[in-house]
């Protein structure tokens, strides 16, 4: 995974999209523990802010810790409440479950996991090398494997959870440009399913929350033309564009217990393409 840049995340652009915007309200949120992966920048901060919204405790990991940081910054000074901050290589599992254990030290046992983490470098089949495959799966599916790890023994001693594992349609149109990627999304909605069976006799739902192409500030930089973005609204059946707002509000959708009944699910967010 390479380091953040401010291609990833402008906390000043999304603090101000929230001051106009009014999340919708979760009571059963409030004082939740909630732990987010890549909450720094991207659909994560949104994560963040959405959850820091309803009142619950949030703390996240990220790579770059001047987008984070201002990101804490602009949360407080909106919400009154300090997202819980600390930089981590997600690749390293022992870092990312150090992490862990510092936000459970401080808020307690985790109720929500959101592993949202994750890099999209293009790439092509016959270019790839085998430490780029490893490095692929290390950034984007075996994290959410080992904070689950981390994160159920708090969830079982409360008898009760939600991990939310941030997957791609990429995966369910089985997109070209990025086949590493594309299958570390695929074994994402295969976990998910297969922690959802074990973990549900505890009272932990598990589900892959499954975003189409959203406009953050990374893809509008590096990805967005007006002719990708027009393939891909005649491909959408509601023709507009999808925000991390519409990502966010799904996940707190499943995190509250509006969604008790739901586990072992795809919840797919991209505006009906196909």
């Amino acid at each position: 995974m390479s380091q953040a840049t401010e291609l990833d995340f402008d906390s000043a652009e999304l603090l101000q999209a929230d001051s106009h915007y009014r999340w919708p309200s979760y009571a059963d949120l409030k004082g939740k523990k909630v732990f987010i992966t890549g909450g720094g920048s991207g659909i994560g901060a949104y994560f963040v802010t959405a959850f820091i919204a309803q009142g619950a405790d949030v703390g996240f990991v990220s790579l770059s810790q001047d987008p984070a940081n201002k990101l804490c910054d602009g949360v407080e000074q909106k919400y009154g409440r300090r997202p819980f901050y600390q930089a981590c290589d997600i690749r390293d599992v022992d870092a990312l479950k150090a992490a862990m254990a510092a936000f459970i030290e401080h808020h307690g046992a985790i109720d929500i996991l959101i592993n949202n983490a994750a890099r999209d470098t293009r790439h092509d089949v016959e270019s790839l090398q085998a430490d780029q495959w490893d490095d692929a799966m290390n950034t984007n599916l075996r994290p959410h494997y080992f904070s689950a790890q981390a994160a159920v023994p708090g969830m079982r001693a409360r008898g009760a959870g939600s991990v939310i594992n941030v997957g791609s349609n990429s995966f369910n149109l089985g997109l070209g440009g990025y086949p590493a990627y594309v299958a570390s999304k695929g074994g994402i909605v295969g976990l998910s399913r297969a922690l959802a069976t074990e973990l549900g006799p505890d009272n932990i739902r598990v589900n892959a929350l499954i975003p189409g192409w959203v406009m953050t500030k990374r893809q509008k930089e590096l990805w967005v033309t007006p002719e990708a973005l027009e393939e891909c609204l005649a491909q959408q059946s509601i023709k507009d564009t999808i925000s991390g707002e519409d990502i966010a509000e799904a996940a707190l959708f499943l995190a509250s217990s509006a969604s008790r009944m739901i586990t072992g699910q795809e919840i797919i967010v991209d505006g009906g393409r196909a």
